[in-house]
């Protein structure tokens, strides 16, 4: 569910499925650049979040370094099994503070416009809504710097 207008005190309708499924979109972006690297998978653990590294790694510009800013989740803190690229550094938040992390606001965006209030008739209609709503976001550079860019985390060179 999201935010929508209904009247005070009502029960703003909204389709529901009793079904499970789940598939974890993994995302990066780049505020600077107005870019952004992502996985649809279909766990979150040690194993995918390398896939993501990696992913992320081929995506940065030859000659730089990205820092990535992660929080408490259980597949970001698996110690020795993260496989982190040489160019990349992971970034820890304080404990409850997602306000911090660029991201959070990305996941938010699409939820309210592209992935809330929905029913998939199947599990391959949920991994093509994810990589649909990315791909619909990675396709607005002025809104990824809109959306991730923080004072606190600019680089002046």
């Amino acid at each position: 569910m999201t935010r929508v207008w209904a009247e005070r005190g009502s029960r703003p309708p909204a389709p529901r499925d009793q079904r499970y499924a789940w598939a974890y979109l993994f995302g990066a972006i780049c505020p600077a650049r107005g870019t952004g690297a992502a996985l649809v998978l279909p766990f979150a653990n040690a194993e995918m979040m390398n896939l993501h590294l990696l992913e992320i790694s081929i995506n940065v510009t030859p000659g730089a370094h990205a820092v990535l800013v992660i929080d408490g989740a259980g597949w970001h803190q698996t110690g020795d099994k993260l496989r982190v690229p040489d160019n990349i550094t992971l970034l820890h938040l304080p404990p409850y503070s997602p306000e911090l992390n660029p991201v959070e606001n990305v996941w938010a965006y699409l939820r309210g416009n592209k992935l809330s209030n929905r029913v998939f008739d199947t599990y391959d209609a949920i991994l093509d809504a994810g990589c649909d709503a990315w791909n619909w976001f990675i396709a607005q550079p002025q809104q990824i710097t809109s959306i991730g860019a923080r004072p606190w985390a600019t680089v002046n060179q």
